[in-house]
C-alpha cells in the first residue's frame, strides 16, 4: 500500500526515478520528495531533519512508506580508498556522518509517522558492498563500513519499530549498479540499468515483503543478501 509516501534523497537518480514512479502510480495518492539540494534537508543535521518530518507530518500526517535514497560514495571529492593506507579519519567520520548516522536519524523521525493499523515501510538504499560475508575484493573501507553500520543500524530499528507497528517493514536495499554519476565515477561493471529501472524493481522488491521479512537485506531482485 502506497497511498501516502514521502522519498528521502529525491533529487539524485535513484530517488527521482522513485518519485517519478510514485507520482505516476494511480494506487499512490500522494508522495513527497524532500532533498538538501531543493529543500534543505541536510541528514548530518538532526534539526533539518526533525524540520523535514515535521512538515510531512503536517502535510500528509501518517506515511505508509518512506524511501530513503540519501548517501554517497564521494564525498568532498574524497573517493573510496583503495588500501588501507589511504585511510583518513576526517573521511572516514564524514562517510559514517553521510552513510550510517543520517539514515539513523531518519529512521527517529520518521519512523514515529509509520500507522501502527496496517503495513507499513521504511526502506533505505544501502550497498551490496556493505555486506560483510559477501566481501571477497576487500578497499573501499570507509564506504563498506558505513553501509555495514546501515545495515545493523536497520536490523536494530526493524525490532524496535516492531513492537508498536506489528505490521511494518524496515529494510535495506541494493539497488544493483545504475547510470548516475556514481557509477560513471567509480562503475566499472558491464550491465547498468536505468534509474527508472532501478525505481521499479526496487518498488516490486517492496510490494512483495511482508512483516516477516522486516529487518533484513534484499537486492534488487529480490534476493536476500548476507550480512
Amino acid at each position: 500500500m502506497r497511498d501516502r509516501a514521502v522519498v528521502l534523497g529525491a533529487s539524485g537518480g535513484i530517488g527521482a526515478a522513485v518519485l517519478a514512479a510514485l507520482e505516476g502510480d494511480p494506487m499512490c495518492g500522494e508522495a513527497v520528495g524532500l532533498s538538501r539540494r531543493d529543500d534543505g534537508m541536510d541528514v548530518t543535521e538532526e534539526g533539518s531533519v526533525r524540520a523535514a518530518a515535521l512538515g510531512v507530518a503536517e502535510r500528509l500526517g501518517s506515511v505508509d512508506l518512506v524511501f530513503d535514497a540519501t548517501g554517497a560514495l564521494e564525498i568532498d571529492g574524497h573517493g573510496p580508498e583503495k588500501t588501507i593506507r589511504a585511510i583518513d579519519p576526517a573521511v572516514m567520520a564524514r562517510q559514517f556522518a553521510l552513510n550510517a548516522i543520517g539514515p539513523a536519524l531518519l529512521i527517529k523521525h520518521f519512523a514515529p509517522l509509520l500507522p501502527r493499523d496496517r503495513r507499513c515501510v521504511f526502506a533505505t538504499l544501502s550497498a551490496r558492498v556493505g555486506s560483510i560475508g559477501d566481501n571477497r575484493l576487500g578497499g573501499w573501507m570507509s564506504y563498506r563500513s558505513a553501509k555495514a553500520a546501515l545495515n545493523q543500524i536497520v536490523r536494530t530499528a526493524a525490532i524496535e519499530i516492531s513492537r508498536t507497528c506489528p505490521e511494518s517493514v524496515v529494510v535495506s536495499l541494493h539497488p544493483g549498479t545504475v547510470e548516475t554519476s556514481l557509477t560513471a565515477l567509480h562503475g566499472r561493471h558491464a550491465h547498468k540499468v536505468s534509474p527508472a529501472q532501478a525505481a521499479s524493481a526496487l518498488l516490486s522488491v517492496i510490494d512483495g515483503l511482508s512483516p516477516a521479512q522486516t529487518g533484513q537485506f534484499f537486492a534488487y531482485d529480490g534476493a536476500e543478501i548476507a550480512w
